[in-house]
């Protein structure tokens, strides 16, 4: 096998354009299909398996696409790779505190993969979040895309990371604590 391509990575990166198709990141008009592109790419710095990159690429789609359940995952991917994303899906129509703090509780009982995708989720979340607030002319029209003002997401993201830098490779929580540092100054500044 070709060690520069892998099907089964392809496959998800397939799924990935067409099940976030015309999806766009918040504010912005960049294409949300970069946001599991990144994730998969930080996966596949860290040395991770194609599994692993598969969830990756494919952790939003049961959340964000109508199209997508656990059970098409599993059988176009496999069991594990649903198991994965299933782990990192969030309930949809809880309120922002609740839904914020059941993902923080979750991570304890994470598998160790899934607890990786999420830090890698995280890692581009919070360097996204902060790239625009240091490129914004008006850094407070940022905040209207968000369900939550800056203090509010700042406080959820470090309880967050807290919580995933002791479950995840040292290396990765390296760069997550660095993100949230970046984060923390601008927000504070």
């Amino acid at each position: 096998m070709n060690p520069f391509f892998d099907p089964a990575i392809e496959r998800a990166v397939q799924a990935a354009l067409e099940a976030h198709g015309g999806q766009t990141r918040k504010g912005s008009s960049q294409p949300y299909v970069s946001h599991p592109i990144h994730v998969a790419f930080s996966l596949i710095r860290l040395g991770c398996r194609s599994e692993v990159v598969q969830a990756g690429l494919l952790h939003d789609v049961v959340e964000d696409c109508a199209s997508w359940t656990l059970e098409r995952v599993a059988n176009e991917f496999s069991p594990q790779v649903a198991a994965w994303v299933g782990e990192l899906t969030e309930t949809k129509g809880l309120p922002w505190e609740a839904r914020k703090q059941a993902a923080i509780d979750k991570v304890a009982h994470m598998s160790p993969e899934a607890a990786t995708i999420k830090a890698a989720d995280k890692l581009h979340n919070l360097s996204t979040l902060a790239h625009a607030l240091e490129d914004a002319q008006q850094p407070a029209a940022v905040w209207d895309h968000f369900s939550r003002g800056p203090l509010e997401t700042l406080e959820m993201s470090e309880r967050l990371v807290e919580v995933l830098a002791v479950r995840v490779p040292a290396p990765l929580a390296a760069e997550l604590r660095d993100a949230l540092g970046r984060l923390r100054g601008v927000v504070r500044s």
